[in-house]
């Protein structure tokens, strides 16, 4: 994982994103949230008392597949 960086410096994250990577934003109550590098910063989460404080470049987790829906029952 990458180096927490102060989120004043979150307009230069396109240096620090390629494929396979996404980034981790925390705020002081350290809540966190993965985004890939947009601009502006996302929009912070309705529960969060904090805004965002720092940011990492972090491994995008492989999608996990849900179970089947189950067939209806008549």
């Amino acid at each position: 994982m990458g180096e927490w960086m102060a989120i004043a410096l979150w307009q230069h994250c396109a240096e620090f994103a390629k494929p396979g990577v996404v980034f981790e934003i925390r705020n002081a109550d350290g809540q966190s949230l993965l985004t890939p590098c947009v601009q502006p910063l996302p929009a912070q989460p309705f529960d969060w008392k904090s805004p965002a404080k720092e940011f990492r470049a972090v491994p995008e987790l492989p999608p996990e597949r849900s179970s089947p829906i189950p067939a209806p029952k008549n």
